[in-house]
Parts: structure tokens; C-alpha cells; sequence
């Protein structure tokens, strides 16, 4: 029976791919995920990388590889996926778990469709070699069914993919950069969906390859509570240069990474978590603003209503709109969303403001309020229609620093809107050389409804009792009284 170690060093497998000395670190992983006995020298890189001082005996049932970028994640990933289909079901037993019938599978999940075609590509590569291309049943769009049983699925980070069929072994690529618009906490909700799926398996595995990110989620977690511990979850952290010597610590392009942004380079080549990076509020208050069952309030007679856009910015952007207004008094003060809209991209801007402008109308609304990135368009196409553009003295970092203390304090009323909440759950807040925080969503993940939503709840949460100030571009600072001299 051939190992893994030995897959990636036979020219019938993947030896073509892991054959060069720049693999003997990963070598070491090899062997001592699947409990394959160390020599000294590799027994101190096991250490160096885990932190433990005894190698393990026996295969892991876990294991998260913490990583930093082009230290060969993908195609060590896909390998993995490979072996464990193929020669690593029969070694590990799982072959015999399998009922005729039964839809068994290894997963390989990336974090979106990009880095799942990447891996989908070295996969179909491994299997164009002789010795695994006769146990190919068929190849599908999302990956390959093989002669023994099991298929080799490829997909995205979504919670219902992953349910239903039995996983003899998942591999989770990327892990802490998983975002997605149906879940606030992507990484543990599949993680909690995929281990039930492993249950009547003995020894099924699962394998989280990532660059670190920041101090939260499933791969911090691991990587806090089993790093430097014995046991069968096996937690690797590496730097980029020592995981793929080619790339060199002192070289050019390091140093240059390291002196532009030494937070984020130490994450994304030091293999170090973050500490500059903090989640902004949590699921829990949240959920608690939003009243349970309401995806739109009516407009109502006498109620004076107020509104924010957030333009697209680009191809990837949503454009999208809210709408709120007040109540209560000065000691009572609650923000009320009644209605938000969302268009993707690609769209027509002008067909876009149509639409948005009818809404607006229908809540008797006469100036909408946005920000100052979308160039001069937004104003024209509103105009056309009726309506004022108005353009925020706040950036994005303001409008969600303003939306914190409202959220804390239940001062507002949130639609029941899942895209929604996981948006605002998804925001981070980072510091930055010389002290300044800034709030955005997190690398891969979108924040547009959430935007329009933080800058509606920033106008609306000034009631009539406070001043009310924009900027105008052509005149500077007005206030409301006297851009409202300006509508048409």
C-alpha cells in the first residue's frame, strides 16, 4: 500500500508536481499527518512547524495547515483530495464503510469559484496520469466519479451543499477568508455540517489548508485550543519561506511586502494571525435589532421618511438603497428601516435610479443621500427624476462608526434580512499604521446593503432637535435648510 509521502514522490502520481528538494518541508507533513514514523532531522522540522516534541503514531482525524501564501496550498490541497479518493480510501479502510447505493464523497470547499476551478485544474491534472485515469467512472462540471465509489466534489463554502451525502474526507481550502451571503460564520457552519456527514466513518478526515487571517473564526480556534498539543488534530503554522524556500526571507520582494504593510504581511507570508484586525459587533446584537418576520414596512401617512444610496463603485458592486424614518422622543429615540433594495451587477445605472427613484416616491421622499465616490452621475440621473442627491459628509468608516452605538443599544429596528445581518456581522474594524481605524468588509466578502443601511440609520438618527449638516459639492458645507432650496 503506497502513502501519501510516497504519492508525492512517485513520478506515477504526483511526484511531477512535489519533486523538487523546495517539498521537504511539506514532506514532513506528509508523514506525520498520516502517523508515518520521523527521522531526527525531520522529527525537529515536525516541532518547528507544531510545536510539539513527539511525532504522532497514527493518522490524525484533523489537520489545519496554517500557511503563508505561494507556500503551495493549492496543489498540496488537491493532492490530498486526490489521495484520500483513491489509494488513501482503500489504506484508511473507508471502502468498506460503503453501502451499494450510497452517495459517498470527498470534498474539496475553497472559499469561492475562482479557487475552486484552480483546485478543479490540478485535480483533473493528477488524473490524466495512467495509474489514476483508470479509476475515473466520470468527470463532471464539479468534479470526477471514480470506479471505487467515491466522487471527488469541488465546491464553495455554502452550508447546504455540504449536507446529505456521507464525507469520507473534506478538505477545506482557504478557510479563514470563506465569506458568504447566507451565513455571518461560513467556516464553523459548513465545519458543523460536514462533521455529522463523517460520523459513521471510522477515521474520516478532514483537512483545513489556509493563510492566516484575523484572531477569530474556526482556524484561530484550532489553532488555539490543539497548536503545541498532542492528540489527532495536527495544527502546522509556517512561513512562506520555510514551507517553500524558492522564497526567500531577506529577498526583494519580502523585504518590500514587510516594510509597506507589516501587519498584513506578517499574516499573509509570516503565517502569523492578525492582531490589527477585530470583528466589529456581534451576531447576537444584531439578531437582536431585527424584528423577526419583517422584510418591508409600508410607507404611512404623516411619517417623514428618509433615504441613502450607496452607487456602484465598480463591476463587483451592488447598487442599493434604504429607506428609514424615527420614532419615539429624545428619551426614546428608535431608527426604524422599512425597506432596502439591492441591484447586481451588471445593470443599467440609469434603469437602476428609475426604479430607486419610484420607491422613493412612494415614501413621499424628495432628496436621497449618498456618497461623494460615484462621481457627478448619481446627482444627474436623480435629477432627472425629481430627486436631490445630496452628498454625505461622511466616509463608509464614519457611517458604520456612527451605526455601533445605535446596534449596541437597541436603538434601532433592523428588517429581517439575512443578507443583511451577515453583512454588518461581516464588518471588521482595522488599525493601521499610525493609530487610525477604519471599518470595512472583510477581504472577499460585500457590505453594499449594509452601507446604504449604516448611512440611512446616520440620517435618520438625527432627529429634528439636532442640526443637520452636508457637504454640497459646488458650494461647500450647507445645511438641510439650504440644499432644500436646491430641489427641483
Amino acid at each position: 500500500m503506497i502513502t501519501f509521502s510516497e504519492a508525492c514522490r512517485d513520478p506515477n502520481l504526483f511526484g511531477d508536481w512535489f519533486e523538487p528538494d523546495s517539498w521537504a518541508t511539506w514532506r514532513v507533513i506528509d508523514k506525520a499527518l498520516f502517523g508515518e514514523p520521523l527521522d531526527a532531522a525531520e522529527l525537529a522540522t515536525f516541532t518547528e512547524l507544531t510545536g510539539r516534541t513527539e511525532a504522532p503514531t497514527e493518522a490524525a482525524t484533523e489537520g489545519w495547515f496554517i500557511c503563508g501564501r505561494r507556500s503551495g496550498k493549492d496543489v498540496k490541497a488537491s493532492a490530498l483530495a486526490t489521495y484520500l479518493a483513491t489509494f488513501g480510501a482503500e489504506q484508511m479502510g473507508w471502502l468498506d464503510c460503503i453501502v451499494p447505493g450510497e452517495t459517498v464523497m470527498v470534498q474539496l470547499i475553497a472559499k469561492d469559484r475562482k479557487q475552486a476551478k484552480v483546485c478543479l485544474g490540478y485535480i483533473k491534472a493528477y488524473f490524466r496520469k495512467p495509474l489514476l485515469a483508470q479509476m475515473v467512472a466520470k468527470q463532471t462540471a464539479e468534479g470526477i466519479e471514480l470506479t471505487n465509489g467515491i466522487t471527488i466534489e469541488i465546491t464553495t463554502n455554502d452550508v447546504g451543499g455540504t449536507r446529505g451525502p456521507t464525507v469520507v474526507a473534506a478538505v477545506f481550502d482557504e478557510v479563514a477568508f470563506w465569506s458568504s451571503e447566507n451565513s455571518a460564520n461560513p467556516d464553523q457552519d459548513v465545519y458543523n455540517a460536514v462533521k455529522p456527514a463523517m460520523a459513521t466513518v471510522p477515521g474520516a478526515m478532514l483537512i483545513g489548508i489556509s493563510s492566516p487571517y484575523a484572531r477569530r473564526g474556526l482556524l484561530w480556534n484550532k489553532h488555539k485550543r490543539h497548536h503545541g498539543k498532542p492528540g489527532k488534530t495536527l495544527v502546522v503554522q509556517a512561513p512562506t519561506w520555510v514551507m517553500n524556500p524558492t522564497i526567500k526571507r531577506d529577498g526583494e520582494f519580502l523585504t518590500e511586502a514587510y516594510e509597506n504593510d507589516p501587519a498584513s504581511a506578517s499574516a499573509e507570508y509570516g503565517g502569523e494571525f492578525r492582531k490589527d484586525v477585530e470583528a466589529f459587533v456581534s451576531l447576537e446584537v444584531v439578531e437582536a435589532c431585527a424584528e423577526v418576520g419583517t422584510r418591508e414596512r409600508a410607507p404611512r401617512p404623516g411619517v417623514q421618511y428618509t433615504a441613502f444610496v450607496d452607487p456602484s463603485g465598480g463591476s463587483q458592486d451592488s447598487m442599493t438603497l434604504a429607506i428609514a424614518h424615527h420614532e419615539g422622543d429624545k428619551d426614546e429615540f428608535l431608527t426604524v428601516i422599512d425597506a432596502t433594495r439591492e441591484v447586481k451587477p451588471p445593470f443599467s445605472p440609469e434603469g437602476v435610479v428609475a426604479e430607486f427613484c419610484g420607491l422613493l416616491k412612494l415614501y413621499g421622499i424628495r432628496e436621497v443621500t449618498g456618497d461623494r465616490y460615484a462621481g457627478e452621475w448619481p446627482r444627474e440621473q436623480f435629477r432627472k427624476h425629481e430627486i436631490a442627491y445630496i452628498v454625505s459628509d461622511k466616509n463608509r468608516s464614519d457611517l458604520y462608526r456612527d451605526m455601533l452605538p445605535v446596534l449596541n443599544s437597541g436603538r434601532v429596528s433592523l428588517l429581517d434580512d439575512p443578507k443583511l445581518i451577515n453583512q454588518i456581522v461581516g464588518l471588521e474594524r482595522r488599525t493601521a499604521r499610525g493609530g487610525r481605524d477604519s471599518i470595512d468588509h472583510a477581504p472577499g466578502g460585500h457590505d453594499d446593503i449594509a452601507n446604504a443601511v449604516a448611512g440611512v440609520i446616520s440620517n435618520a438618527a438625527l432627529p429634528p432637535w439636532q442640526p443637520w449638516a452636508f457637504i454640497f459639492p459646488e458650494t461647500g458645507p450647507k445645511t438641510l435648510e439650504t440644499q432644500r432650496s436646491y430641489l427641483p
